[in-house]
């Protein structure tokens, strides 16, 4: 069984209810029979929980009933890589959006940009066309920035482990050459 990852504290707190009480709740209401969107439905619905709450109890329901691993979605598998650099956000977008500089940090994976928000966001179509990388930029001051790496539809989880590896090193070689 795996253990939700926001405490019985934070939850009590937040939703009236700790993980245990939610899940004598669910069992009781036949969650065990229904899917993931009808759980989250009747979450809000009946107990009137907001649409991130209703998500959250949902997965960690699934997950300590055996019926969702951790990092796993409805479309696969996801992972998410932070970095924060003490360059400024602008510099950091454009690491990302420019080929000549994204080739010196990630190489020469043909990825394509689908969508991109200076210096907010960026929606990107992996070189394996079947996967995306969506990349979160904030702004932490005049001389540093954070960026977030979320790589989703991932086949398993010996991917995810994979992917966090390659980005933990990508984004590590992307902080060293624009510090350096």
């Amino acid at each position: 069984m795996t253990q939700p990852t926001i405490s019985d504290a934070a939850v009590q707190a937040k939703t009236g209810r700790d993980w245990t009480e939610w899940f004598v709740l669910l069992d009781a209401e036949g969650a065990a029979e229904m899917s993931h969107r009808q759980i989250a439905a009747a979450l809000s619905a009946r107990h009137g929980l907001s649409g991130w709450w209703s998500q959250m109890v949902t997965v960690a329901y699934e997950q300590a009933r055996g019926r969702r691993e951790p990092h796993q979605t409805s479309r696969g598998y996801q992972v998410g890589v932070s970095k924060t650099v003490p360059i400024n956000v602008d510099v950091l977008f454009t690491a990302w959006e420019d080929d000549a500089s994204r080739r010196q940090w990630l190489g020469d994976e043909p990825i394509t940009i689908r969508r991109a928000t200076r210096p907010k966001s960026m929606r990107i179509t992996w070189s394996d066309g079947q996967t995306n990388v969506d990349v979160s930029f904030w702004d932490k001051g005049p001389a540093k920035s954070t960026v977030q790496v979320q790589h989703s539809k991932l086949a398993n989880r010996e991917e995810v482990e994979a992917k966090r590896s390659f980005w933990r090193s990508a984004l590590a070689r992307l902080a060293q050459g624009l510090v350096a």
